[in-house]
């Protein structure tokens, strides 16, 4: 069996060790594609793998057409948006993910963005503390459990909403139970976004929801960039000045958020989410774990087409 590690943006030297050790105990083929910067390059690589292993690299049908014995590609990362799962089934490969692996990392990064944007990017004047705020999680997953659970330490006020995990889960965690997106927003000082892109959350973050945030209220996102109404959250913040927003997701009008909303809008440069040394080896070693469970043992846990 052989697996390649296919990667625009590498994994450090240590995951990619890691990886290899679980192939090699395996006795499977490890192959590397790092930094490639023409689609050709992942084609001519895929064409005699077995398994893939990912990061932010997109996986099409021409990649599945040229992959002729690809029977499993891996996402190392909760979100999966990047694998044409329509295409993969029809080709019948199986697409996963590694849930949980990066959670932390995407929490941690939360609060770096909470503290710089409460204490007004550092400029000099006096801000405000997280202490006593009231956070509101939407989605309660992976990441979101990691937020809850620091922001508890900070002395917040927690409340979560997820139409797809019951309320006396939520609060078995110590966590308010929202009973829905728009009570969420309603009720809370800052609120930070861990939804999926999906047909039904893509641009759903919109005028009327984020427009329900208390005077000074603060959104925070971590997901995904679709799941933004960019002209509705321009319109919004050119009305409401007492609002702010922050992410590691550089908007398609980044350049106009910036302009127009100066210490109000900060985007990092790049997607920082799961960029900690101990995500990437979690995540890498995680996907090459699932993929010797799926070709030794048919193993599919962590599906998702």
């Amino acid at each position: 069996m052989k697996v390649l590690i296919a990667t625009e943006k590498p994994f450090s030297k240590v995951a990619v060790d890691g990886i290899k050790a679980v192939t090699d105990a395996a006795g499977y083929e490890l192959a590397l594609l790092e930094k490639y910067t023409e689609k050709k390059q992942l084609l001519d690589a895929v064409a005699d793998v077995d398994a893939l292993i990912i990061r932010s690299d997109k996986v099409d049908a021409e990649v599945l057409d040229a992959a002729k014995n690809l029977k499993i590609v891996v996402r190392a990362g909760a979100g999966y948006d990047n694998i044409d799962l329509a295409a993969a089934t029809a080709h019948n490969v199986v697409a996963m993910n590694t849930p949980g692996q990066n959670a932390n990392s995407v929490a941690e990064l939360v609060f770096g963005l909470l503290v710089y944007g409460v204490r007004n990017f550092f400029n000099g004047t006096s801000g405000t503390e997280l202490l006593g705020k009231k956070l509101g999680i939407l989605a309660f997953g992976n990441v979101g459990r990691n937020v809850a659970r620091i922001a508890q330490g900070f002395g917040m006020e927690v409340v979560a909403y997820d139409a797809f995990c019951p309320a006396e889960v939520i609060e078995t965690a110590g966590v308010k139970a929202a009973k829905s997106q728009e009570e969420l927003f309603e009720t809370c000082d800052i609120i930070s976004l861990h939804i999926p892109a999906t047909p039904e959350t893509k641009q759903s973050i919109n005028y009327a929801l984020v427009g329900k945030l208390k005077k000074g209220g603060i959104l925070v996102n971590t997901a995904r960039k679709e799941v933004i109404d960019e002209p509705d959250l321009i319109k919004l913040l050119e009305e409401r000045t007492d609002l702010k927003y922050l992410t590691d997701i550089k908007p398609d009008a980044d350049a106009e958020f910036a302009e127009k909303f100066a210490g109000r809008y900060f985007a990092t440069p790049k997607k920082m989410g799961a960029q900690t040394a101990e995500a990437n080896v979690n995540a890498g070693i995680a996907a090459a774990n699932q993929i010797v469970g799926f070709l030794r043992d048919g193993i599919s846990k962590f599906k998702v087409n």
